[in-house]
């Protein structure tokens, strides 16, 4: 699976209607929701498609057409996103009606090649399960500890550092067991 960390924007045209579609994170879909709608006050729809892990790492989906026929634009929207293994990640295409109607057909076609647009101009980040762990260790072997984090890409979330130092550190699942493995024995 995939994700984007940050927005993109392609634009299509079909027989006057654009198409505007934007490829965000997740976590930024409603502000930048708000933003579009506020900033495109004579855009006739917002379609929106997103896909995310909830905290029980489940994949929660939703779209919608917003006006569009039933069907022609959300669910589309939503199938590309799936079919490219986009997870965390949000599509909202704007559309400005050009006049002329496309049809059902016509709309399905124009919103998926919109989203496919973007997706092509995105760059996609592997995504990897990640979990949180705490370590303790004596003072000595921060350093130790610290080249390892790095050899590893263990992201060190918060230090304490009392009678003996406690890391809570963050990595994909694959990464932190080896970290583990190799400080195995400067740990308490």
């Amino acid at each position: 699976m995939k994700y984007v960390n940050k927005h993109t924007t392609q634009t299509l045209e079909v027989k006057q209607s654009k198409f505007i579609a934007h490829l965000v994170p997740y976590v930024d879909y409603e502000n930048i929701l708000k933003q579009l709608k506020l900033s495109n006050p004579k855009a006739r729809h917002f379609v929106v498609a997103f896909r995310y892990f909830n905290e029980y790492n489940q994949v929660v989906e939703h779209s919608s057409d917003d006006g569009e026929p039933n069907g022609t634009s959300g669910k589309p929207s939503l199938m590309v996103l799936q079919g490219n293994e986009i997870i965390n990640s949000a599509v909202i295409v704007v559309r400005y009606f050009g006049g002329t109607k496309l049809g059902t057909g016509g709309l399905v076609r124009a919103y998926s090649e919109t989203v496919n647009l973007v997706i092509g101009m995105s760059e996609l980040f592997e995504y990897k399960e990640e979990v949180t762990r705490s370590i303790s260790f004596i003072y000595s072997n921060v350093g130790k500890i610290e080249h390892q984090c790095l050899r590893y890409e263990i992201e060190i979330v918060n230090k304490v550092f009392e009678t003996q130092v406690i890391y809570e550190l963050k990595a994909s699942k694959v990464d932190m067991e080896c970290f583990l493995e190799s400080v195995e024995r400067l740990l308490y």
